[in-house]
């Protein structure tokens, strides 16, 4: 059984920061890919950042240059630090990563629950 939790989500001010941690746990072989998807009220889920497993980033628009995506390949972690948050930031985090669960040779995607990042005065 293949876990992603995530953890970090909160209230914060207009033009602060906040640090997502994702970590992936269970029978897992390997991971490729990792990202941070989000999902605000009414809105679809769209792509946050994304990091292949030799540090390739990719991230959206709306946020280039405010937010880092990180990853500790040893430790099956994914990060995500959020800096100048503007209340359009507001959205459900989640976790996601493309991994090969021990045993098999096929690459699924898996999903943390999701937190939730809340930009407001």
């Amino acid at each position: 059984q293949v876990q992603l939790v995530e953890s970090g989500g909160g209230l914060v001010q207009p033009g602060g920061s906040l640090r997502l941690s994702c970590a992936a746990s269970g029978s897992i072989f390997s991971i490729n890919a990792m990202g941070w998807y989000r999902q605000a009220p009414g809105k679809q889920r769209e792509l946050v950042a994304a990091i292949t497993r030799g540090g390739s980033t990719d991230y959206a628009d709306s946020v280039k240059g405010r937010f880092t995506i990180s990853r500790d390949n040893a430790k099956n972690t994914v990060n995500l630090q959020m800096n100048s948050l503007k209340p359009e930031d507001t959205a459900v985090y989640y976790c996601n990563a493309d991994l090969i669960v021990a045993g098999t040779y096929v690459g699924l995607d898996y999903w943390g629950k999701g937190t939730l990042v809340t930009v407001s005065s």
